[in-house]
């Protein structure tokens, strides 16, 4: 079957979550927000990513809410902040979240960044809030293979998500090795370089593939097997960010795209993240 905007892939419990999303890190709160996501629904999404640092949960609620789309096929993603983290705290944090999006339930509740002595009881919370229906999945964001070991050893559910920044200029091998195949499904954040897009190769492809240089990137990572989020804020750029299921990149292109790797951050190194 030919894979539409809409298309998802099978987390470790069997809950299906869209490949492609609408990130909201940095939109602002209030009308933008809103507007980007009454765009991004309109355009054929069905994954809106948030978190409780971003500010904006209540906008992403009130957009999906005026929307007219059941709420069942809307996957709606939230995260608890480093300052939220431990598990009474968390357990908190998620009922605050809950309250300002306005929704019943979150499909899929992350750990933001480790918090080092923090993200076991972080996680545990999430477990619990798992066990009781209010999410229906739980993940990690920013874990390196490290944290993932270390979190595996004592946790009762394994992650079904790892959210990291992951791009052609960092492609994160080991760790989508390591995740792949541990059944984690990677997502990626800042999948288009923060508009670094005017490398001469992606150029290139674009005229090849008659498409942007950031359908190209984003259809990289799709065939990958990523989940990604890019985030806009304006309609024509958000529903110009769907239109990558109408063609594929060659086997030869793609190691093109991951041979330009620098490892290079824009984002903090989950290492050395000052929490």
């Amino acid at each position: 079957m030919k894979l539409a905007v809409d298309s998802t892939v099978e987390l470790l419990n069997g809950v299906e979550m869209p490949r492609l999303g609408l990130g909201v890190w940095r939109t602002p709160a209030g009308e933008d927000t809103e507007r980007a996501v009454r765009a991004a629904l309109a355009a054929g999404y069905r994954s809106i990513d948030t978190a409780s640092l971003y500010g904006n949960e209540a906008d992403v609620g009130r957009a999906i809410r005026s929307s007219g789309i059941p709420r069942e096929q809307i996957f709606v993603t939230t995260k608890v902040w480093n300052t939220e983290q431990g598990y009474d705290r968390t357990l908190e944090a998620f009922e605050n979240s809950l309250s300002r999006l306005g929704l019943d339930y979150v499909d899929l509740y992350l750990v933001h960044w480790p918090v080092k002595d923090k993200y076991k009881e972080t996680y545990r919370a999430l477990e619990t809030l798992y066990e009781m229906g209010k999410v229906r999945a739980i993940g990690v964001s920013n874990f390196h293979i490290h944290h993932l070991e270390d979190l595996m050893g004592s946790c009762k559910i394994k992650p079904m998500v790892n959210q990291v920044e992951l791009h052609p200029q960092l492609t994160q091998k080991p760790l989508l090795a390591f995740c792949n195949r541990e059944g984690i499904q990677v997502e990626s954040w800042r999948p288009l370089m923060q508009g670094r897009l005017d490398s001469p190769l992606l150029k290139e492809l674009a005229d090849k593939y008659g498409k942007t240089p950031a359908q190209i990137v984003i259809r990289w990572h799709l065939q990958l097997g990523l989940v990604t989020i890019p985030k806009s804020v304006r309609a024509e750029r958000i529903a110009e960010n769907a239109d990558v299921f109408d063609f594929r990149l060659s086997h030869e292109d793609m190691l093109r795209i991951d041979g330009m790797n620098e490892d290079k951050r824009y984002g903090q190194d989950p290492d050395h993240f000052v929490f």
